[in-house]
Parts: structure tokens; sequence; C-alpha cells
């Protein structure tokens, strides 16, 4: 009863769904990035438009649930796998249970209509995120939240807060202003929020986190439909 994945299509914008192109930040705070987990494939194109910005990718690792996931994005959206992609369908609680491979960069994208499952929230997540990321690794993951951050009775987000301030040294977070705008202008032509939830993408980890914005103008030729401005104005914390 709700979507996971898409591209929109209108005279507003063509392209991802918006948030997605919030995971293209770690471009901003890392030089190279070697080794990538995926956690949540959608359509695939964050797979490609990470390849990119980061050519030097050497392992690209993709963990889903859903069996039917790659057939979707090779079939419907036009995602082709790479020879450094490895696709794993298992739950990635197992997956990072298991697994030995330490990360440059960490991707989690499993929020859905209904919220976050709490085992991603949970100690032994965190415990499992940290274990396999590298010292200077970034882990940048999507949750969702009243859009009022600053309001005391927004108690998810404070709670979402000390939980990764507890687990990472540091942590930037990035409210969906932008990709609000354009969802509500793309599907329903108005410039205002119809509803009091908004993504946040928090990038997170245990070594200083320090943004070049020097680097927006390659990126700006690289994406020509993407608004970097306005998604690193989003940083809000």
């Amino acid at each position: 009863n709700t979507y996971q994945a898409g591209f929109i299509n209108t005279g507003t914008y063509k392209g991802n769904l918006p948030y997605i192109n919030y995971f293209l930040l770690p471009y901003f705070y890392k030089k190279s990035i070697g080794k990538v987990l995926l956690i949540g494939l959608g359509t695939g194109k964050i797979v490609s438009d990470l390849f990119k910005i980061f050519p030097e990718i050497k392992q690209f690792d993709i963990v889903d649930i859903e069996e039917n996931i790659f057939n979707i994005a090779e079939n419907y959206f036009g995602y082709k796998n790479n020879n450094n992609c490895n696709f794993f369908l298992q739950d990635a609680i197992v997956y990072l249970r298991n697994t030995k491979t330490k990360y440059d960069l960490i991707i989690v994208d499993v929020a859905g209509n209904e919220g976050i499952d709490e085992r991603f929230i949970s100690e032994e997540y965190f415990l499992n995120i940290k274990n396999h990321l590298k010292k200077s690794g970034i882990f940048i993951s999507n949750l969702c939240s009243s859009a009022d951050l600053e309001n005391p009775k927004n108690k998810f987000f404070r709670k979402i807060k000390k939980i990764y301030s507890d687990n990472f040294l540091y942590n930037d977070f990035y409210k969906g202003d932008y990709s609000d705008r354009i969802y509500y202008k793309s599907f329903f032509n108005i410039d205002e929020r119809v509803i009091d939830i908004t993504n946040i993408i928090i990038l997170s980890s245990q070594s200083s986190l320090k943004r070049d914005l020097a680097k927006t103008s390659p990126f700006k030729k690289k994406f020509k439909n993407i608004d970097i401005e306005s998604i690193l104005k989003d940083l809000v914390i």
C-alpha cells in the first residue's frame, strides 16, 4: 500500500525520488571510496550515481530482502550490474552479523510508510555497523520524523539524535526540505508541506566530518538535475 522506490518524470523534476539524492552527500566529505555497502537497493540508480562520482570503487555490496527487487531494477529502471557489485538476497541484520568486510561507506535506506523497524536502532545494529566501518568511514542512513525538529514534543527525533550521538563522535543531520518541496510540487503542484513528516538523512563517523564545498561545481556538471546547493543547505545540526 505504499511505494518503495521510483522515478519522477514531470515538468518540474525528472529523476530519482528526491530524498535518494541526499545519499550522494559523502562526495563532499570523502576524497575517495574503495568499498561500499548498500542496504536497500530500490531502483538501483544510487549505485550507478555513486560510481559516477567515485569511479575508484572496487567493491560494492548490495543487500536486500526482497527477492524480486534486482529484476525489477533491471527491467523497469534501467539498472545494469557492475562487475564490482555483489548482490546478497538476505536480511540486513543477518548480513551484518556474518560479514567480515570493513567499508568506507555504508548506506542504509530501510524506512517505510510505518517508519523504521526497531531492529535498525538497536544496540546490536549499531555495534555491527561500527564494526564494519573503517575508522574514517561514513555511515549514512535515512529516517523519518516530524518536520519540526526543534519542537521539544518531537520525542522521536530527540531519541534518534541521542542514539546516534551515543554511537558516533560526529553526526550531520539533514532535514529533507528540498526533497519535500520537489515531491509536493511534482505530485500536487503546490509549494507547501501537506503532512508533518520529512526524511532525516544522517551522516555519521568516528572521524571529523568536514564538508568540501569547493566540490559543488564538479558535482553540478555530473548531475544537472540535482539542486545540490539546496541539499547542502538542509544541514540543520
